[in-house]
Formats: structure tokens, sequence, C-alpha cells
């Protein structure tokens, strides 16, 4: 059995963003418009990796894990509470679009209240759909239905599925990085990560490194 699923692996990535955009704007400087343009873009890259993980949870995972005996009454909850993290993060968006815009330390602290609010709710949904699901993430590893699964979610443009693996792997421990990469094909893996990740190490990853 794997240590853990892809999509923890996948959470502990939205967690690590999440405290990397709170430390960035904890130490932003005041008027400095070249940081404000490069959080801007971490961001982008965030909001959109987490949104469509969201969303693609309800179009595709829970259906299949309807399948597998989990109920609707626990996913009704777990949509839920994906409203409430659909509204912090619109917050969040228009905070970090003022700083883009102002480049102030007072709109960097505003912009880190509302992402403090985005990754309170975040982590209270992640660990309640950790504790219901992972374990049935675990328990039919190989399944059908989480095959199947995984084939929906694959079905992104190249360009996309590069940013994921990049943005994904970026500061993943081993297990992390196993979750993630354990059931594609190494060659593959390296093109679409190696090639279309490109971008994402390129403009988004040094972000992390100032």
């Amino acid at each position: 059995m794997a240590e853990m699923s892809m999509n923890k692996a996948i959470h502990a990535a939205v967690r690590r963003d999440l405290d990397r955009f709170l430390d960035a704007l904890q130490r932003f400087p005041d008027g400095d418009r070249a940081r404000a343009a490069q959080l801007a873009a971490a961001w982008q890259n965030f909001d959109g990796q987490l949104t469509h993980h969201h969303e693609g949870e309800h179009e595709i995972a829970w259906p299949a894990l309807q399948k597998l005996g989990v109920s609707q009454e626990l996913l009704a909850q777990l949509d839920a509470e994906h409203d409430t993290m659909a509204a912090a993060l619109a917050a969040s968006r228009t905070a970090m679009g003022v700083l883009q815009r102002t480049a102030s330390a007072e709109d960097a602290a505003a912009a880190r209240t509302a992402i403090q609010e985005l990754r309170r709710v975040t982590v209270e949904h992640l660990e309640h759909e950790e504790a219901e699901i992972e374990p049935v993430y675990l328990a039919n590893e190989g399944s059908p239905e989480l095959k199947a699964m995984g084939r929906e979610f694959a079905k992104v443009g190249p360009a996309q599925g590069g940013a994921f693996f990049a943005w994904a792997l970026d500061g993943a421990t081993p297990a992390e990085s196993a979750a993630i990469t354990g059931t594609i094909p190494k060659p593959v893996l390296a093109v679409i990560a190696g090639v279309f990740g490109r971008s994402y190490r390129k403009s988004i990853a040094p972000t992390w490194r100032t």
C-alpha cells in the first residue's frame, strides 16, 4: 500500500504555498513593484491550481468515491466546505490584485490577513477530507474506479499538466513526490514536468527562493 495518496500530496502543496505567501507578505518591502508582480504571478498559479483541484474533486473524484461507498451526505459536507474555501479564495484574489497595483506595505498586510483566513478554512477542510477520504483512497489503490478517476484528471493539456507537476513537486518530501509520480511512467513524466513545467520553474519557483 502506498504511504499516501496523490490527493494528500496535492494538499501538502496547497499548504506549502499558503505558508509561503504568508511569510512573503509579512516581509514585503513597501513600494517594491517587482516583488508585487512576482507574488502576483505566483498567486495566479496557486489560485488556478487550487480552483482546478476542488472543482475537479466535485466533478470527477466524488462520483468515483460514491461508487466505492462514500456517502452522499459526506460529499455534500465537503462540497459546502469547498464553497466556504472558494469565498475566501475570492477575497484573497481581490486583495492580491490590489497589492499588485499599489505595491504598498499596507496592502500587503491586508492581503496577508485575507490569506490567513483562506489558510484557516482551507486547512480545516483538508484535514476533514483527509480523515474521511484518505483511507478510502489507500484501501482502493489500483481499483478500476480510481484508475478511471485518474484518467479523467489527466485530461488536461501538456502546459497545464507541466505546470501542475512542477508546482506540486516544488518542495515536496520524498513521500509526497512518490505519491505524485508513482503512477506515471518516468519517460512521460520527464517530458511533461521537464519540458512543460519549465515556465513554472523559471517564473514561479524563484519567488520562494527570494
